[in-house]
C-alpha cells in the first residue's frame, strides 16, 4: 500500500489569465491538494523566489511551472536566474509554454529545465497535461525537501 503524497507548493508564472484559469481547474478537477501560488511576470517570479518585496513571506516552492512569454522579464531570463542560483538551482522548473518552436526548447534544456511542455489548446487536454505534470512530480519523482 503506498502512503499519499505530501502536498507540495507549486509556482505558477503564468501572464495568461485563461492559462491560470485553467490550470486552476485542474488542480481542483484533479482533487490536487497541492498549493497553487501565482505570479504574472518575471519580476514577480523572482520577487517570490528570493522572498522580496509583497513577498518576504512566500514559501520555497517544490516545482515551477514557467511561461517562456512573459512580461518584465521573460520566462528563459527566470529559468537562467533560477538554474545559476545554488539555493534555487534543485527546484524542478517544467517549461509550460505555447511556443513549440525548436530553439525555444534547446534553449530552455540548455538552461537546465527539467522539461518542456507545449500547452494544449484544448481545454480537455491542457487539464490532463496539467495533472500528468503533478501526477509525475508528486506521485513518480522523488523532490528535494523543501529548505
Amino acid at each position: 500500500m503506498t502512503t499519499p503524497a505530501l502536498p507540495i507548493q507549486v509556482l505558477l508564472v503564468e501572464d495568461d489569465p485563461g492559462d491560470e484559469l485553467m490550470t486552476r481547474e485542474a488542480f481542483e478537477d484533479n482533487k490536487i491538494r497541492n498549493t497553487l501560488h501565482v505570479v504574472r511576470d518575471g519580476e514577480e517570479a523572482l520577487d517570490f523566489l528570493y522572498r522580496a518585496n509583497q513577498y518576504t513571506e512566500a514559501p520555497r516552492p517544490d516545482l515551477i511551472l514557467l511561461d517562456l512569454n512573459l512580461p518584465k522579464y521573460d520566462g528563459r531570463q527566470v529559468l537562467e536566474r533560477i538554474k545559476s542560483d545554488e539555493d534555487l538551482a534543485h527546484i524542478p522548473v517544467v517549461v509550460l509554454t505555447t511556443s513549440s518552436a525548436e530553439e525555444d526548447i534547446l534553449r530552455s534544456y540548455k538552461l537546465h529545465a527539467n522539461a518542456y511542455v507545449t500547452k494544449p489548446v484544448d481545454l480537455h487536454q491542457f487539464i490532463a497535461a496539467v495533472r500528468q505534470i503533478d501526477d509525475f512530480f508528486v506521485t513518480v519523482v522523488k523532490l528535494p525537501k523543501t529548505i
